[in-house]
């Protein structure tokens, strides 16, 4: 049974590790709205393709009228430290339990 529990411990990890540089990429994308960034660049390009289909899911959830703030990083933020904390921690207290 240990074996599946130190899988289970290392699937957890992953994800956590996922997660974190998801936050990060979504803190670039955000940063790169700030400034007149050059959309060719490759850097660009790829925080924008990396996080555009998930926060343009979160903008159609979204009411239209938010005074012209784009609020949808902030909720995928939010959604990551949930997940972080709710399904990591439920994925090590089992890896944990099975061990």
């Amino acid at each position: 049974m240990f074996v599946l529990s130190n899988f289970m411990l290392a699937v957890a990890q992953l994800l956590d590790f996922v997660f974190s540089i998801y936050t990060w990429i979504v803190f670039g994308r955000v940063i790169i709205s700030w400034v007149n960034a050059d959309p060719y660049n490759p850097i660009v390009r790829f925080l924008y393709e990396a996080t555009e289909p998930v926060l343009g899911r979160i903008r159609r959830m979204l009411p239209i009228s938010m005074g012209g703030i784009d609020f949808s990083p902030m909720i995928l933020i939010l959604v990551i430290i949930f997940l972080q904390n709710f399904l990591i921690t439920s994925l090590k207290q089992l890896a944990v339990s099975l061990g």
